[in-house]
């Protein structure tokens, strides 16, 4: 899903040419004016409109992965009765399936692997994730991402092999040394991280295989792995109701929310200091209905702005080979280390990526001369020549999206994607090319193998490469690899 965030855009316009002129219509609930009483009394001047609109630019562009997650967190582990819903804190949820047009929680899902989702909870205790020998041929990794939207450790093929192993993840307040009978300690900077897992499927008759090794898949308290008593439960909490679909109406309320359960850390206690001048932490309630008219035009011109600085981001802050945008764009708290633009980009793109070495994304929504893909308009093709598709340890596929929502897109055949495991039916010409026709309708029952259906609108396709290679030819480094994605050009 791709939100437009600036809400009500037919007034903004009149709102901000009225900001200077206007002196009051205060309210006495008014988030931002409450900020400026508390800083009055701390000796601190209040912010001008110019400096307020300047805050919630960043506070959007800073909060927005934390909402995003927050949001998924909610549908996924809280709202029981949520089409969305997966199942509770510390339970995994195996899928045997891969997402469709109905999943909606996350934009741009990878439809290549049947997914196990697991949101943590780890106040009380660690947890200790548990999976099984995993035979070699099959690629599956354990994505762990806290609430800041950080990658912050990797079980699976790449990382830790595919034999059998206990791994302990921890919450921020955790001081212990590895315990016995574990491999490896992961630091979460939240309490409630999620640990996304992603198991090859190599074909509809290979299901059955996927679920006996999801059904290996285990999580239990640090306490009961060690057979020791378990320390009391954390309480409760009543999380405040949130929705991917109501992040524009709700930003800064979701992010009050959000920001209740992830601490402080030195990369980002400045920013929070900040935004907390107009209003916006933990604790507080930021609802945009309370702002004063000069508040609000104030506060929709920065997040405005701030959603302009990401889409920009994306569009020319990656490296563009042959009408692909390629880049590193998600890690760990290191890698962004405070480049707070860089990891609003990466989850707008979408969230929860895998860092480059686990999975390169390159992104289009052009030709390779520049022109936008419209499934309206033309018929494309994507053409890998002979020898040339992509380097990868794992596997690679192309997937279709919505080029407005960023979501699957229903079709005749149920297909979202083209893939390496699927290339036993695709036909090459001879030459040994493969041509991928990304188009509304069926290029014929003869290519319909190579057939990748497109939205009758705006298109966006993502390429994923698995375990990329890391010696020539290589897409890595991200972007300056020696392998270079083919541009999508018009079928004449």
């Amino acid at each position: 899903m791709k939100p437009e965030y600036s809400t009500c855009m037919k007034w903004i316009a009149v709102a901000a040419a009225s900001v200077a002129l206007i002196a009051g219509c205060a309210n006495q609930n008014d988030p931002v004016a409450k900020a400026e009483k508390a800083d009055a009394a701390r000796g601190i001047a209040a912010p001008s409109l110019t400096e307020t609109k300047a805050i919630a630019e960043e506070a959007f562009i800073y909060g927005l992965p934390i909402v995003m997650n927050y949001a998924v967190m909610y549908e996924y582990a809280v709202d029981k009765g949520g089409s969305q819903f997966k199942a509770p804190f510390n339970q995994i949820r195996n899928e045997p399936r891969v997402f469709t047009y109905q999943d909606t929680a996350i934009v741009t899902p990878n439809s290549d692997t049947p997914y196990s989702f697991l949101w943590l909870d780890l106040r009380a205790e660690p947890m200790v994730l548990t999976v099984p020998a995993v035979e070699k041929r099959r690629y599956y990794a354990v994505q762990l991402v806290d609430g800041n939207a950080y990658n912050f450790g990797y079980i699976g093929s790449r990382a830790t092999g595919n034999e059998p192993g206990n791994y302990l993840v921890v919450g921020p307040d955790w001081k212990g040394s590895t315990p016995p009978g574990i491999n490896k300690v992961f630091h979460s900077t939240t309490p409630f991280p999620i640990a996304g897992y992603r198991t090859q499927l190599y074909n509809p008759k290979d299901m059955p295989n996927v679920m006996k090794v999801q059904s290996g898949y285990k999580v239990q308290p640090l306490s009961a792995f060690l057979k020791q008593p378990a320390p009391p439960a954390s309480p409760v909490v009543n999380f405040l109701p949130a929705t991917t679909a109501g992040i524009k109406e709700n930003f800064f309320e979701y992010l009050d929310a959000a920001l209740q359960y992830v601490p402080p850390t030195p990369e980002d206690r400045e920013i929070r200091a900040r935004i907390a001048r107009i209003g916006i932490g933990p604790g507080k309630s930021f609802e945009f209905k309370d702002l004063s008219f000069e508040h609000k035009a104030a506060v929709l011109l920065g997040m405005k702005e701030g959603d302009e600085k990401v889409d920009k981001w994306l569009s020319s802050g990656l490296k563009d080979v042959n009408g692909w945008s390629i880049g590193s764009f998600f890690g760990d708290r290191h890698f962004y280390n405070g480049n707070w633009l860089m990891r609003a980009g990466a989850a707008k793109g979408g969230i929860y990526g895998n860092d480059a070495v686990e999975a390169t994304y390159p992104l289009t929504r052009t030709t390779a001369t520049g022109e936008p893909l419209d499934g309206s308009k033309h018929n494309y093709t994507l053409t890998f020549p002979a020898g040339q598709l992509p380097p990868v340890n794992a596997f690679w596929s192309v997937t279709m999206y919505d080029g407005k929502t960023q979501l699957l897109i229903k079709n005749p055949i149920d297909r979202y994607l083209l893939n390496s495991p699927m290339l036993p039916g695709m036909k090459k010409s001879k030459d040994g090319a493969l041509t991928l026709y990304i188009q509304r309708d069926s290029p014929g029952k003869a290519l319909e193998g190579n057939w990748l259906p497109a939205p009758d609108g705006p298109i966006y396709l993502v390429m994923r490469l698995y375990w990329p290679k890391e010696t020539p030819p290589s897409i890595l480094p991200a972007g300056k690899g020696t392998w270079k994605p083919p541009g999508i050009v018009v079928l004449k």
